[in-house]
């Protein structure tokens, strides 16, 4: 499973376990401030070592890791989730996050239809407020 490896990038590190799909995306993560290295920002050329603590930020979620084993290759989920620890306080804050995010999604009302053209313009033209 794990490589004899001492260090490993952390943009490579981050891919193989399964954090982000592409190296690409796990580049731009870190080179975004996503992704903090024993509570600093990083570069991706920054080299990982088993024990390091690993702060992430993916879309809305946020998981606290130690990293526990190196490994140069993707491998299946099930070898990737070995490579890591997720602390306890980021568990129950991913779990609370969850259940926040079930309930809004239960109030929220959806049309049984799709939205005509007046509307898609309304849609439009409020996306381009936010934006």
């Amino acid at each position: 499973m794990t490589q004899d490896v001492e260090k490993l990038r952390l943009d490579k590190w981050l891919w193989a376990a399964r954090f982000f799909k592409t190296r690409a995306l796990a580049t731009a993560a870190i080179s975004g401030g996503k992704v903090h290295l024993n509570g600093d920002r990083i570069k991706p050329s920054r080299d990982v070592k088993v024990g390091d603590h690993l702060s992430i930020t993916r879309e809305q979620t946020h998981f606290e890791v130690i990293v526990q084993a190196l490994n140069a290759q993707r491998r299946p989920a099930k070898e990737a989730q070995l490579l890591y620890t997720e602390t306890e306080d980021s568990i129950k804050a991913r779990e609370q996050q969850a259940e926040v995010n079930k309930m809004l999604s239960a109030s929220m009302h959806y049309s049984d239809k799709r939205p005509d053209k007046k509307e898609r313009r309304q849609i439009v033209k409020f996306r381009r407020k936010q934006g």
